[in-house]
């Protein structure tokens, strides 16, 4: 037999849809914060490369290592936060 039809005020999975527009949202501001992060990280190596090659680290200018690892190291770390953050929202709303 089939199922009765939720009520408008929930979802097929019987949740009610305020907790899956706040996920959403929550879901939103995460990606937003993230894209910021990731923007800025890489603005500011570019922007600041001059003034970074002034200062040296074995040899190499700073400018170098901010570029080639820094950034680099940076968005792996925005990818592993981004992904056990979901996570941890997803089993909240579920």
């Amino acid at each position: 037999m089939d199922k009765p039809m939720p009520p408008a005020s929930e979802t097929p999975h019987g949740r009610p849809r305020l907790a899956r527009t706040a996920h959403w949202r929550k879901a939103r501001r995460l990606t937003t914060a993230l894209l910021m992060l990731w923007l800025l990280t890489g603005f500011c190596a570019a922007f600041f490369a001059r003034e970074l090659a002034g200062l040296s680290v074995f040899g190499w200018p700073l400018s170098f290592y901010l570029a080639a690892q820094g950034a680099s190291l940076v968005y792996l770390g925005i990818l592993a936060f981004y992904a056990w953050r979901m996570r941890k929202l997803d089993k909240e709303s579920a």
